[in-house]
């Protein structure tokens, strides 16, 4: 199970502090048990690990046996919470070299995330030659960037097999019932899956908005959603000792209110990155309001000591870390003795790597909690499927809770509609014309 521990972030907040938020925590915990918090509409997710729609889950797993069966690759479409949790959780147990590794799994290429022309082009290089199926997400079906590359991607399939049998290849994750996406895809008779109206997008990892690409990837879905289950289990515990996701949400409260405003995930494992990049949605989107909120930022250990490492050590001290400990490597390599010590390296001889980045580990955490930098670790058993579910569930919640200790909604996210509001009109969308004016009149 996974552990939180804060021995090296108490001597930056008060000694109180977790007596001091004790009704606060039980508050937002309630709000999250009970969903009558503010957007308590969109915590579907908090039983989701228990109450999952096993029908569906059947068809899932259905699903990815099919793509793998029958294809050399798989185009997932869609942005922000609609691939990051999928490719976190790939790259994490699979590798972040998972297309070049020799494997009975097709590759994954994920795209609609972004508007970058040679990106596409580059995708649709890789897929020349081989058989591919499309998994499209996205609720509405109306956003840009996934709705643009769905586009290019039907386009090609279409080409290659036909209209029949195209459909045959592409699985849309999309409302239950209603949207652009839904209508197409039923009339195009698509296979659906559900994007759940009371799971927003970044709490949708574990439905199947993540879970079709990481099956088709070979993870064991069943042991993803049994670790996120037995945290969910542990997260329901109204006590502080018994609950990893209190004590998380309450030391990042506390050093918050103690000034230390960014806070940055680090692990150190490359594979990570990804689950990093989910992390830092999950918490932006869900505390980013009213002027308030930590600022979520990562590093990859050791490599980023090398760039980062000096403004972490000595920089302003408005920033504290999460360090994610995965536990022991699946491999291990043991560093070879050489007869000429040319690199002075014999000391490490017989040493594996596992031991190495121990110490490592523990010989940053001291220089930086020395030069002001509170830490707090994550640590896991292992890295694997089961883990994984326990960490994005242990991660889940304590946002959900972070969002009410500071008294805003977790679970909206209305900045992210100024940027688009602007796109539409710059790009000519009917029903925008004054905007538009207004926004060149400034452009000049």
């Amino acid at each position: 199970m996974i552990q939180v521990n804060l021995s090296n972030m108490r001597s930056f907040v008060p000694e109180n502090y977790e007596a001091n938020l004790a009704q606060q925590l039980h508050t937002a915990h309630n709000h999250l048990q009970n969903h009558d918090g503010a957007g308590s509409d969109f915590t579907g997710w908090v039983r989701l690990p228990a109450d999952y729609d096993k029908e569906e889950f059947a068809r899932i797993k259905a699903a990815a046996k099919k793509i793998q069966s029958d294809s050399e690759a798989l185009v997932v479409i869609g942005i922000g919470g609609s691939y990051l949790g999928a490719r976190g959780v790939i790259e994490c147990l699979c590798s972040a070299n998972y297309n070049l590794k020799k494997k009975s799994t097709p590759n994954i290429y994920f795209a609609g995330n972004g508007l970058s022309s040679d990106q596409l082009s580059e995708i649709v290089e890789l897929l020349d030659g081989k058989d591919f199926s499309i998994n499209v997400i996205s609720k509405s079906g109306t956003t840009t960037e996934p709705a643009v590359a769905f586009r290019f991607f039907r386009r090609l399939l279409e080409e290659k097999y036909g209209r029949e049998e195209a459909a045959r290849r592409i699985y849309a994750t999309t409302d239950r019932a209603r949207g652009a996406l839904k209508t197409q895809a039923d009339a195009a008779g698509y296979e659906t899956f559900v994007v759940p109206d009371d799971v927003g997008g970044r709490y949708s990892v574990l439905t199947a908005v993540g879970l079709l690409p990481i099956a088709v990837a070979g993870v064991d879905i069943d042991a993803l959603m049994a670790g996120a289950q037995s945290m969910m289990e542990s997260c329901a515990q109204p006590e502080l000792a018994a609950n990893p996701a209190w004590q998380y949400a309450a030391a990042r409260y506390a050093l918050y209110c103690a000034g230390k405003k960014i806070e940055i995930l680090a692990a150190y494992e490359p594979n990570f990155r990804f689950m990093c990049e989910w992390w830092k949605q999950l918490y932006g989107e869900s505390e980013g309001k009213e002027n308030k909120g930590l600022f979520p930022a990562s590093v990859e250990f050791t490599a980023d000591l090398h760039s980062m490492g000096q403004y972490i050590q000595q920089g302003e001290r408005h920033l504290f870390e999460t360090v994610v400990r995965l536990g022991a490597s699946a491999t291990k390599n043991v560093v070879p003795m050489e007869e000429n010590n040319g690199d002075g390296l014999n000391f490490l001889a017989g040493k594996d790597m596992d031991f190495i980045r121990q110490q490592a580990m523990d010989g940053t955490l001291l220089a930086h909690v020395e030069g002001g930098v509170p830490n707090i670790i994550v640590q896991c058993d292992k890295c694997d499927a089961a883990q994984l579910g326990q960490l994005i569930y242990f991660f889940e919640y304590a946002c959900g809770m972070s969002g009410y200790l500071l008294d805003v909604n977790p679970f909206d996210q209305p900045g992210v509609e100024a940027y688009k509001k602007n796109m539409f009109a710059l790009l000519g969308k009917p029903g925008y014309e004054d905007l538009r004016a207004e926004l060149l009149s400034k452009l000049q």
